[in-house]
């Protein structure tokens, strides 16, 4: 059976900078057993993720970088960050495009309180900027829903490049 320790060294990353999520759902005992796999592990991080309180769920929001933003550009990205942006070709921008971007991120931010986020697996930059632009148009109570789907959705991503299939 895995450790406390090696369960959040292991998962802890896969909400973006919020290790809470990873130590509760061990605390929780909603992983534990021989057999990890992805289902499982999403299922309980998941849980312990909305029933999170407001403010729980606005950090880890908020602990997602911008697309194709600062972070990006000066290389300080998360190891997974970096390879979901570079999959949707977002460290390949023209300057117009990243212009864009960076337009955007400062108009969303400044509006709802968190950067975007959008999983971006299977997705091209062309894709990312039609959602972009259609979900500043939201409410922050819908951009927030939408959001926590989107970061339930890159958490099962990174575990199903961590974990074997069930």
């Amino acid at each position: 059976m895995i450790t406390r320790e090696d369960f959040v060294d292991r998962f802890g990353g896969i909400f973006e900078h919020s290790p809470f999520i990873a130590e509760r759902a061990y605390d929780d005992g909603m992983v534990l057993g021989d057999h990890l796999n992805v289902d499982r592990v999403h299922a309980a991080m998941v849980a312990v993720f909305r029933t999170a309180d407001a403010e729980e769920k606005l950090s880890v929001l908020s602990a997602h970088p911008d697309l194709a933003g600062k972070l990006a550009v000066a290389g300080g990205l998360t190891e997974d960050s970096a390879k979901e942006q570079a999959g949707a070709g977002l460290d390949r921008l023209s300057p117009q495009e990243h212009a864009r971007f960076t337009e955007l991120n400062t108009a969303y931010v400044e509006k709802f309180g968190f950067p975007f986020i959008i999983a971006v697996k299977g997705l091209n930059r062309h894709d990312i900027l039609v959602a972009f632009e259609a979900r500043i148009g939201n409410s922050r109570a819908d951009e927030f829903e939408t959001a926590c789907g989107q970061v339930e959705r890159i958490a099962l991503l990174r575990l199903e490049s961590l974990l074997p299939d069930p």
